[in-house]
């Protein structure tokens, strides 16, 4: 998967609260790195300054769905001039916890933002951009649910949202899936860990 223009690859990692996203991010940071990769681990929203700024507020308080799209891609605009083009213009592979996708999904199969709105104002924080791979990893609302409030710590307020937000979040990213199967590939995040790494080790093996 590497590109002849030297440029280095962007790879996300995106799904629904609880499937284990997270957890992997920086397992697959270290087996890119073992494969000779030079490698730098990031966030959405988040990734500067301004954009953690405007993460915390994002996931405090209470915003109506458009003001939050626009707050969203406001972090991914600054994430992306300061941090992510800069890297992968140097050659270095971009492996990101959370991008446009997410907005796709959240604010858009969640909250109902439009489609066309979403890609319009992607075409603008960070034109000619899009993952080289995402890992989406999905489960069930049950499995998400036992892993969130098994935790012991306190929930974001996506986290908290109800049921059917979830399930309209989960079918925004299976729908991706479907329609970019070239790009995107889904990891059933309700399997064992050694399964999950198995998986993982294949895929970054071919990356």
């Amino acid at each position: 998967m590497a590109r002849a223009d030297g440029r280095g690859l962007l790879i996300t990692l995106e799904g629904v609260d609880g499937a284990g996203k997270s957890t992997h991010v920086e397992e697959i940071a270290a087996r890119l790195r073992n494969a000779g990769r030079e490698v730098l681990v990031t966030r959405e929203p988040g990734g500067t300054p301004l954009a953690e700024k405007l993460r915390a507020l994002l996931l405090a308080d209470a915003i109506d769905p458009y003001p939050e799209t626009l707050l969203m891609f406001a972090a991914r605009a600054d994430h992306v001039a300061r941090v992510i083009r800069p890297a992968l213009e140097r050659g270095k592979w971009v492996v990101c916890d959370r991008f446009t996708d997410a907005t796709i999904a959240y604010q858009g199969g969640g909250k109902g933002i439009p489609r066309p709105l979403i890609d319009r104002l992607a075409e603008v924080a960070h034109p000619g951009l899009q993952p080289d791979l995402t890992l989406i990893f999905d489960c069930s609302y049950e499995v998400s649910r036992g892993r969130l409030t098994g935790a012991g710590r306190v929930l974001d307020r996506f986290e908290r949202e109800n049921q059917g937000f979830f399930e309209r979040v989960r079918a925004a990213y299976l729908d991706l899936a479907r329609a970019e199967p070239d790009r995107v590939r889904v990891i059933d995040g309700s399997r064992p860990l050694t399964e999950i790494r198995k998986m993982l080790d294949e895929i970054v093996a071919a990356a």
